[in-house]
């Protein structure tokens, strides 16, 4: 007789915590082979011995033999793939993943958060199943699962495709756990799960039962919802109801007398849960770990940032978790009783005038501003990340090109559309891009735009990223170019940001990019002064130097020394040639005399060469010169002194070629004047600026020499400009932002 048994499918399940455990369990016991991979190593070692345990609500206890492993002991290619680890261990875990799954496997994210997008872009859209799950379950001990009661799963094709063979197969096997089901709309449920975890997310801020603390606090709960739904309603997403969560009466705008009845059905409902508290909570309280409900929301405010809609109660409940994840103890009601004060919209917009009429004084609007961008730190810093993963080496222009465009996509979606924008192509080095943006509300008689000046180029080569790229711990930021000049722009962009979003006025503005900076600007200057002739002065956004902003920068010089002399055999008739090399050597220590550091004059040869053998007098020598001067009157000195080289060697040759890259930038009374606005402006911000003079130039020097006032490095705090330790910090991020702000707005005034 032949065997007509039906061979059950295997699933590998990546992450064997509560949801990964329970859907482990629940196909292992209808037969299916399974095996989990976990990195916790006490984890696994317990399943091995004792197989998975599960305890049910009535506290018996069941266990189903499973394969268990850590990723490093696990052989073996992955075909049907449940990945069940927490959303900010997605990444790392589709790492390991990818190289090891099947042609024709998939991976199925059965997590909380948006992760599908990610997954797709690591294993491939054809490889990827979308899920929706809402288990309450815990992780009891090593190798024992608590059950939490019914649920919800839901599995279909990525992006609202038909369900297919696939979806409808895993489905059946699920099915073993539950009730399962398989539809074209996962995102839907994903939408509406995010709104209602964010309620649970928002009980986690006290110790109390979810359910008691949904209750009482209605109003927050109502407003953090509205407040995601808004999100999904803007995407064109149709939301799912799931188990007792309808997410209908929780959109803006809903009949308040309907919304009460679905709060009584959903507090109702989770008063009957095993659960009484949710997991987010759990890992504060008991395990105090970091939750993952900051990094699965990522995604909503991200799309909220981008369409213009706040969310002010979402990120409130995000900030208090941070809190949190260091002080557990710290966990209040009080928490829960200010979100309720909250109005539903962005606060601080408030603080913001509306009409002519109501302008708010200077102290109250550098304090808002200041507010306003503290509360986006986080969204600056991820797109200082996403402008940072944009290689722009000076010297590729594929690259320069591809950064670009990046940009302009991005400044679309910070500021909107320009009033008007020109692309100036450049043959042999990055494009330069002129944006227009109109004044809003000022009122200064000066009606002339102010110019804001950067660049995005970078010294660093293609490929860099790969082995360095964007890493923050803590406070501190380090990547090619973060400090020179990323962060700058970022700062710039979003200090506009937040003067239009907060109603403050601000006069005109031109934004120019160019990015060839870093090698000298050679194809661009001409058109950053003539973009720069009819504004009033100019903001450059190079970096601090430790923090003070630059009212005097150096003057450059690049020169080449040639000396020719006439080769012969140095052995044979030494006197018959005249050595190139010896010539040259004279004329560095002539040209070391035109050194005058009191007068903030170097002048460095930096490289030499000549010469073609040993035994020859050198016919040909070179020294490359790189010339600094603080003043135009040593620039002029310097210049004439060249010119008025003369050979040691009458039969020897002298030729300087090359010519002042950068001219010099004085601290004239324009620049002191915009030195001591910048100054008044951070005591608004509660702290001291400093300035200073520097060496090493920037676009602000063609500016000043043209007539311009310039205000430079009003760009980023940090270090390291072209070195591996280049650094720049997140909270000066925002106080150097909330500076350009106040600023902008006060030169709308005056």
């Amino acid at each position: 007789m032949s065997d007509t048994t039906q061979e059950r499918t295997a699933y590998t399940i990546v992450g064997a915590g509560a949801i990964g455990g329970t859907l482990a369990f629940a196909l292992a016991r209808a037969g299916h082979p399974v095996t989990l991979v976990d990195t916790d190593r006490a984890h696994v070692d317990a399943l091995r011995t004792h197989g998975l345990v599960l305890v049910a609500a009535d506290g018996g206890r069941t266990s189903v033999p499973v394969t268990a492993t850590t990723p490093d002991d696990f052989t073996g290619p992955l075909e049907r793939v449940l990945l069940a680890v927490k959303a900010q261990a997605t990444r790392s875990a589709v790492d390991w993943i990818a190289p090891r799954l099947a042609p024709d496997g998939y991976v199925v994210s059965v997590q909380n958060g948006f992760n599908e997008a990610l997954i797709a872009r690591l294993v491939g859209g054809d490889r990827t199943v979308a899920a929706f799950v809402n288990i309450f379950a815990d992780v009891a001990e090593p190798g024992v699962i608590q059950e939490g009661g019914p649920g919800a799963l839901v599995v279909g094709e990525p992006g609202g495709a038909p369900v297919s063979d696939r979806v409808r197969a895993l489905v059946g096997d699920l099915q073993s756990w539950g009730p399962a089901r398989a539809s074209d709309n996962v995102e839907g449920y994903l939408w509406a799960k995010a709104g209602f975890g964010a309620m649970l997310a928002a009980t986690a801020l006290a110790d109390a039962p979810m359910a008691d603390l949904i209750d009482r606090h209605r109003p927050a709960m109502a407003r953090l919802t509205a407040e995601i739904f808004a999100v999904a309603d803007r995407h064109g997403v149709t939301l799912e109801a799931f188990d007792a969560f309808d997410p209908r009466p929780f959109r803006q705008g809903a009949d308040s007398a309907v919304r009460d009845a679905a709060f009584d059905r959903l507090t109702a409902w989770l008063r009957t849960q095993p659960k009484d508290r949710s997991g987010i909570w759990r890992d504060l309280a008991v395990r105090h770990r970091p939750v993952e409900v900051t990094t699965h929301y990522g995604d909503v405010i991200d799309h909220a940032t981008d369409m213009g809609l706040p969310t002010t109660l979402l990120r409130s409940v995000l900030d208090g978790l941070r809190e949190l994840e260091g002080a557990p103890h710290t966990m209040s009601e009080a928490r829960l009783d200010a979100l309720d004060a909250l109005d539903g919209l962005d606060a601080l917009d408030r603080l913001a005038p509306r009409s002519a009429g109501q302008i708010l004084p200077a102290d109250e609007q550098a304090e808002a501003v200041l507010r306003r961008l503290e509360h986006h730190r986080e969204d600056m810093v991820a797109d200082l990340a996403a402008y940072t993963a944009r290689g722009s080496a000076s010297d590729d222009l594929e690259a320069l090109d591809a950064c670009l465009a990046w940009l302009r996509q991005w400044l679309d979606q910070r500021l909107g559309p320009p009033e008007t924008e020109e692309i100036i192509p450049c043959a042999e080095a990055g494009d330069i891009m002129v944006r227009r943006y109109p004044a809003r509300g000022a009122t200064a008689a000066d009606e002339r735009p102010v110019m804001l000046v950067g660049h995005y180029d970078t010294v660093w080569p293609t490929g860099t990223l790969d082995d360095w790229p964007f890493r923050r711990e803590g406070d501190t930021i380090s990547g090619p170019g973060v400090f020179d000049m990323k962060a700058g722009l970022v700062q710039a962009v979003w200090a506009l940001r937040a003067l239009d979003v907060l109603g403050l006025p601000r006069p005109a503005v031109t934004l120019v990019l160019n990015g060839d900076e870093e090698t000298g600007s050679l194809a661009s200057h001409e058109a950053l002064v003539e973009a720069g002739r009819d504004c009033r002065l100019a903001l450059v956004f190079e970096g601090a130097a430790d923090g003070a902003i630059k009212t005097a920068r150096k003057g450059v010089g690049l020169f080449t020394l040639t000396v020719t002399g006439s080769e012969a055999h140095a052995g044979l008739d030494p006197t018959a040639g005249a050595s190139a090399v010896d010539e040259l050597a004279r004329q560095i220590l002539r040209l070391t005399e035109l050194r005058d550091h009191a007068a903030g004059t170097s002048l460095n040869v930096g490289v030499i060469e000549g010469g073609t053998r040993s035994n020859v007098a050198a016919g040909r020598a070179h020294a490359h010169l790189d010339v600094r001067v603080a003043t135009d009157a040593e620039r002029q000195r310097i210049a004439q002194a060249l010119a008025d080289l003369r050979p040691v060697d009458a039969r020897t040759r002298l030729e300087v070629t090359g010519d002042w890259n950068r001219p010099v930038f004085e601290r004239n009374e324009h620049v002191a004047e915009l030195a001591d606005l910048a100054k008044s402006c951070a005591r608004r911000l509660g702290h001291d600026l400093a300035e200073a003079s520097v060496g090493g130039a920037s676009d602000g020097n063609f500016l000043v020499a043209a007539g311009i006032p310039v205000l430079d490095g009003i760009g980023a705090v940090g270090h390291g400009a072209h070195a591996r330790s280049e650094r720049t910090s997140v909270s000066e991020m925002i106080n150097r932002a909330a500076l350009a702000a106040t600023v902008l707005t006060t030169l709308a005034e005056k």
